[in-house]
């Protein structure tokens, strides 16, 4: 049996070794590693704690040659959800969700990443009035990600939408409508009932103010018997 845990630590020492530095999680699992030339790679566990009253939280995600990358989670000290970011190239991509202290949707981000390795980046740019159709777009690489897609709003207690945003590589579009993307708040049945609600005719209010009081009121319905 001794001879079995010798080999298996053998095994297992080359793995380790490319590590220059790196934690166990519980499951047994390596977290936070550190490759040789100081790049932080694969699963990453971070926990900031409260400081200058601003309140601490911790993320989860990973690493890819130092850079974020893929979907990243951040969580109250509590363990409530706050935020689900989506990376590329350490750069924000795609569509980003952040929480309130409940756990209730408040925003939605789009953004798109810029490879760092290009001075320049194509980007497929839909169509707005072709749905489906694309043209390729030329971007000068500014080393950051660009507001890309639309970005919403909400009321987290009544859960509809306040606002929308719609951003073109950067740059907010201009809506002719002031109001345009504003989602007011629904209205009551009630109100909606009187909204719904069609004016009587003349003489339907005429009939019904000479017959106002009266127990019984004999009209013609056009029925034959």
């Amino acid at each position: 049996m001794r001879y079995i845990l010798i080999l298996c630590c053998l095994f297992s020492l080359p793995g380790f070794a490319q590590w220059k530095n790196y934690v166990i999680g519980v499951k047994g699992d390596t977290l936070n590693r550190v490759d040789k030339q100081d790049r932080k790679q694969g699963p990453w566990i971070v926990r900031y704690e409260e400081i200058r009253g601003e309140p601490g939280y911790e993320e989860e995600g990973e690493y890819k040659n130092g850079k974020k990358e893929g979907a990243w989670r951040r969580y109250s000290l509590t363990g409530d959800i706050a935020a689900i970011e989506n990376y590329r190239w350490g750069f924000k991509d795609g569509m980003n969700k952040y929480f309130n202290l409940n756990g209730e949707l408040v925003k939605e981000e789009g953004w798109r990443a810029l490879n760092p390795d290009k001075v320049y980046d194509t980007i497929d740019v839909e169509d707005p009035a072709s749905p489906d159709t694309y043209k390729k777009v030329i971007v000068k690489n500014e080393g950051a990600s660009l507001k890309h897609g639309t970005w919403k709003y909400y009321d987290a207690t009544a859960g509809f939408i306040t606002k929308t945003e719609f951003y073109l590589l950067g740059k907010l579009e201009n809506n002719d409508n002031p109001l345009d993307g504003v989602v007011a708040k629904p209205k009551s049945d009630s109100a909606n009932a009187k909204a719904k609600a069609k004016p009587k005719p003349k003489e339907v209010l005429d009939f019904e103010k000479q017959n106002s009081g009266k127990k019984k009121v004999k009209v013609r319905d056009g029925k034959t018997f």
